[in-house]
């Protein structure tokens, strides 16, 4: 009888996973515009704390950290609640090349890591 109370009560304290998306316009956005894209991490249907990073990783495997807006600032284990929207400026040399933009966000103990495939056109 007490060990199935016990077991109901850390039934309770388990929280659900969190869930996390990766939106934006376009998977072939304009160079030189801003490009935004938002990244949403809720839990229980309420927003989540957690922490960010977006990573822009080109064909050959390499990652390379996106900086936020226009200053020169990685968004590396950024902290966010609930919604993170920024833009890229995606450069003339990225022109016809397949990249990926990768985003991995912590809520607590959870890691998700998502990627959103992007060829910058004309």
């Amino acid at each position: 009888m007490l060990s199935a109370k016990l077991l109901l009560a850390g039934m309770l304290l388990v929280a659900t996973p969190p869930r996390v998306t990766l939106t934006a316009p376009t998977h072939t956005p304009k160079l030189n515009t801003r490009w935004y894209y938002t990244v949403r991490a809720t839990q229980d249907g309420k927003p989540a704390a957690g922490r960010l990073t977006a990573q822009i990783v080109d064909p050959i495997g390499g990652s390379h950290p996106v900086q936020f807006g226009t200053s020169t600032k990685n968004i590396t284990n950024w902290a966010f609640t609930g919604r993170f929207r920024d833009f890229i400026l995606w450069p003339a040399s990225s022109r016809g090349i397949p990249l990926r933009l990768r985003v991995i966000v912590r809520v607590e103990a959870a890691k998700r890591t998502l990627t959103y495939a992007v060829t910058p056109r004309r």
